[in-house]
């Protein structure tokens, strides 16, 4: 039940409200789209949470895909990428089992500062803190998750 409420909402909700929103911001000219993907994005899975990495991959690209075909609209569509970000969501995914716990991570007020400074300048991909925009570069990280990478 958990897994289909966190695909839902990271993959559906996501898809379903933009499309909502999206007629009435064309029809203004003007909006701000803002979808929470993760650095997780760029990363194909990691342990325990393939899941939510496979969901976080959706975002970053129906993101991107969309702000393409809205340009000159006067709609943009950011994806927000943070990296690990303190708050209470690493207790309940039982991440703090893992090498995640220990791997330093951002405050939600940066990566919300960082956010919205993002999308009000309009830009595509919003990646907060200078070790998360390292980390995007990576295709992998089969050093920090063993068996990533391997066929």
């Amino acid at each position: 039940m958990a897994l289909r409420r966190l695909l839902v909402l990271n993959v559906e909700v996501l898809t379903l409200l933009t499309r909502y929103a999206l007629p009435g911001m064309l029809e203004r000219r003007w909006g701000r789209i803002l979808n929470p993907a993760s650095l997780l994005a760029y990363q194909p899975g990691g342990p325990r949470m393939a899941a939510y990495y496979g969901s976080k991959s959706y975002v970053l690209p129906f993101s991107k895909g969309l702000a393409v075909e809205l340009r000159g609209s006067g709609v943009s569509v950011t994806a927000l990428c943070p990296g690990l970000t303190r708050t209470e969501f690493m207790k309940h995914s039982g991440a703090t089992q893992t090498v995640l716990d220990k791997t330093p991570s951002s405050s939600a007020e940066m990566v919300a500062k960082q956010g919205y400074e993002g999308l009000m300048r309009g830009r595509g991909v919003v990646i907060p803190g200078m070790l998360s925009k390292l980390l995007a570069q990576l295709p992998q990280l089969p050093l920090i998750f063993p068996g990533c990478g391997e066929l």
